[in-house]
């Protein structure tokens, strides 16, 4: 899955901009990486919304526990990947439909955080169980909300492309081409939103998070880690 975003939705995180000028490389324009994530991808659907967004999954080479969905409700477009072991519970919570899915679950997750002020999101998140990694673009506020499940077993990388928009992917080789040095693997327990203070760990929402510059052979750019002792998040 792959979600581009231009700078006047999300501001590119410093640390990643700094990583590309420390030493350049290749890049290419987030255009030109939607295309290459088309063609690689055989039946990749994608979709653009307005001039800012652009989303492309696909069903295609998907592991058959980390299965790929997309979804659009009342405005809010979502990917998602993986899987949630207490997804039955969570739609009796969200008053749900049995046939309802994680990517429908994740947007009802979302718009109860938007809508029910001051609904805390490391809560939302924090009451997630299993492999999970989502794209949430909300058109009516031109929000984002990206988060992976606590131990990072749906991988999720972020960049920036040669045109300065922000790209999150579950593809690392497809970032590496197309964002050089300004990539990062995506923290795992953290979500990244445009409304609700950028990059956040849920499990320790009062830990502060640094991003550290990467070794220069390494093809990182840099690696965000949550600082401070680990102190779980109530969930309940």
């Amino acid at each position: 899955m792959l979600g581009v975003f231009s700078s006047s939705i999300v501001s590119p995180p410093d640390e990643l901009v700094a990583a590309g000028s420390r030493k350049p490389s290749p890049k290419v324009t987030a255009e030109n990486l939607v295309a290459r994530f088309v063609e690689a991808n055989s039946s990749a659907v994608s979709v653009k919304i307005g001039e800012d967004v652009q989303l492309a999954y696909t069903h295609y080479n998907q592991s058959a526990l980390r299965p790929r969905s997309f979804a659009v409700k009342d405005g809010i477009f979502c990917l998602f990947e993986g899987a949630l072991d207490n997804l039955g519970s969570m739609k009796q919570q969200y008053g749900l439909a049995k046939s309802a899915n994680e990517v429908l679950l994740v947007i009802e997750a979302y718009k109860a955080l938007r809508d029910r002020a001051p609904y805390p999101p490391d809560h939302v998140v924090g009451h997630l169980r299993g492999n999970f990694a989502f794209i949430v673009f909300d058109r009516s506020t031109s929000t984002i909300f990206v988060a992976t499940d606590q131990y990072a077993k749906v991988p999720l990388y972020w960049g920036i492309t040669a045109d300065g928009y922000v790209a999150f992917a579950d593809d690392a080789e497809l970032l590496k081409g197309a964002c050089g040095k300004s990539l990062a693997s995506f923290p795992q327990g953290c979500f990244f939103s445009t409304a609700f203070g950028e990059l956040r760990s849920y499990e320790n929402p009062k830990n502060k998070i640094t991003a550290v510059p990467a070794k220069e052979e390494e093809i990182w750019g840099a690696k965000f880690m949550v600082e401070g002792p680990s102190v779980l998040a109530a969930t309940k």
